[in-house]
């Protein structure tokens, strides 16, 4: 037993949790998921007969992990889904460990070959423009909470940003006072991009500003912020959910075709969608989307290999590409009056 092992992988577990993963997210659900794959991977080495104390490099190898994931299928029940999302968060704290000491970057290398389970594919449901309208429609914009809720929303269907990347804005972040409009975001591994907003988008933001921030205007708060915790605290997604969902029952009671369990999700990919549908060049949707791989994008929205050779083809026709643009700001703009 190296009891120098097991010291020194303990102290890297503190810091991993309390300092390294707050270095690469936001998002209270993905720190959780940190947290609790580390916290089952121990369980199950404790579950054959290894303790903190007898803790050891080796128990990272592969036929352990692979070995893990069973035990999660057999014992925790956990869905395939879930076990790859628990190895892709434990593969985290191994690259960590790689970047905390070279000599163990294999123990990560190693990993990336354990093959994750297979899965059925869950098809985000689709959303239709006039759904949409009325579900905005619906939105109280007599209250504070409704006057948030309709630029939150409006704002996620402008951009397709996901959840975090909206609660994750701060003041400093927008930028209405330009020629052309436009909001910073972090999206995911803390890269930066810049996102163009629509006229009716920016009118709904500066209306929500001047009565949300009027009071003590601080760059640094939360565009969307806590109630209760304040503005230098973030909505939290549940919050968001929850106010998503209110509306969309009611949205549901006039047109069936809005689900009653709407997710924040559902909003980024019907925006991702009808940019597709109106023409949108599928490196554009790619780009805004914030995918690193073409691919990632025809996977998404289903895209076939005749479609993006079409697209491709028509980037390279400038006049093209910026008649399509532009007409999709006008259907765009059209929708969220």
């Amino acid at each position: 037993m190296n009891k120098n092992e097991a010291k020194e992988i303990t102290k890297y577990i503190a810091d991993y949790l309390n300092n390294y993963i707050h270095t690469q997210t936001e998002s209270s659900h993905t720190l959780k998921s940190y947290r609790m794959a580390l916290q089952l991977y121990l369980e199950y080495l404790e579950s054959i007969g290894i303790t903190i104390l007898s803790l050891n490099y080796e128990c990272f190898n592969v036929s352990n992990i692979e070995n893990w994931m069973e035990w999660l299928i057999d014992v925790r029940k956990s869905k395939p889904q879930t076990v790859n999302i628990r190895l892709a968060s434990l593969r985290i704290f191994l690259k960590y460990l790689g970047k905390k000491d070279i000599a163990l970057l294999h123990i990560y290398t190693d990993s990336c070959s354990v093959t994750r389970k297979k899965t059925p594919k869950i098809k985000v449901r689709g959303i239709s423009k006039e759904a949409l309208k009325v579900l905005f429609s619906v939105i109280n914009q007599t209250t504070k909470t409704g006057k948030r809720d309709i630029t939150m929303f409006v704002l996620m269907y402008n951009t397709a940003m996901r959840i975090n990347e909206v609660l994750s804005l701060k003041l400093k972040d927008v930028h209405l006072d330009v020629e052309k409009p436009y909001i910073v975001i972090i999206g995911k591994g803390n890269k930066l991009r810049s996102l163009y907003l629509l006229p009716k988008t920016v009118k709904y933001l500066e209306k929500y500003i001047s009565e949300a921030h009027s009071n003590n205007y601080n760059e640094n708060n939360y565009l969307f912020f806590s109630k209760s915790k304040g503005k230098e605290t973030k909505m939290t997604q549940p919050a968001v959910e929850k106010q998503l969902k209110k509306w969309a029952k009611l949205a549901h009671e006039k047109c069936k075709e809005v689900p009653e369990g709407l997710h924040p999700h559902q909003l980024r990919h019907a925006a991702a969608s009808h940019w597709l549908e109106d023409g949108m060049n599928v490196v554009q949707i790619s780009y805004l989307l914030g995918h690193e791989q073409l691919q990632t994008t025809m996977i998404y929205l289903e895209i076939t290999t005749a479609q993006k050779a079409e697209a491709l083809s028509k980037l390279d026709d400038k006049k093209t590409s910026q008649k399509m643009w532009k007409q999709d700001i006008k259907k765009l703009t059209d929708l969220c009056k």
